[in-house]
């Protein structure tokens, strides 16, 4: 039988019903609340200051106008970051491997960071459009390039998630596939691979952490444009 390595990418199905809601759902089950006390857990009080490490960073080059978005920011790092690590598990589906979740996420964001703009301050919006000191007949090319370049940002944000994550794991399960079959063939290479596997790992769960805050930051790099 013949192994099918993108077997792992696509939506798992239980009685006829996609289990991509219960991924989708299962960062905010995880995730710590905050309880009724004056003094928080440790878990508590790590997750509060990685958000506001976070929010300090990012919201830093942004104008008060841009500090509205902290929450949404803060809350979509956190749920990218866990469902991220959520899919390294055995046993278990990444949603963002698919291109259709990401551009889910990436198109309303955008178009909510270029709606604000042109709503708040369209002539500085506009003028993204065109550099200036462009020479006459270059105007309406330009104008065309940089049309094209925005409508292809959100196109860029799901893309970029999707390749580095499905690339991950496929590189894991290719290694993970190699150690087993020469497992009885070479021990030695086989521990080898092994331990190529295990750094994989690691670099794939620091991949899955980075991926996410890039998926912010851009995020933010271009609400910083419209505001």
């Amino acid at each position: 039988m013949m192994l099918n390595f993108f077997d792992q990418f696509a939506s798992p199905t239980l009685l006829g019903l996609p289990l991509i809601v219960l991924a989708l759902l299962a960062p905010w089950v995880l995730l710590p609340l905050s309880a009724p006390r004056w003094h928080n857990n440790r878990l508590l009080t790590l997750q509060a200051w990685f958000i506001n490490l976070f929010n300090q960073h990012l919201l830093q080059p942004l104008s008060l106008g841009g500090h509205k978005w902290a929450a949404l920011f803060s809350s979509l790092v956190l749920y990218l970051i866990t469902l991220n690590m959520l899919g390294l598990l055995p046993y278990t589906y990444t949603p963002t491997t698919q291109l259709s979740m990401n551009m889910g996420l990436a198109v309303p964001l955008w178009l909510a960071t270029v709606i604000i703009g042109m709503r708040n301050q369209p002539t500085p919006s506009l003028a993204h459009l065109l550099p200036q000191g462009t020479p006459t007949l270059l105007i309406p090319i330009l104008i065309i390039i940089e049309t094209i370049s925005l409508f292809m940002r959100p196109f860029a944000l799901g893309v970029r998630l999707t390749a580095n994550l499905t690339a991950g794991h496929l590189l894991i399960q290719l290694t993970a596939t190699a150690a087993f079959v020469l497992s009885s063939l070479m021990p030695t290479v086989a521990i080898l691979t092994a331990v190529l596997l295990l750094l994989l790992t690691l670099l794939e769960v620091a991949v899955a952490m980075i991926q996410a805050y890039v998926f912010v930051l851009l995020l933010s790099l271009y609400l910083q444009e419209n505001v």
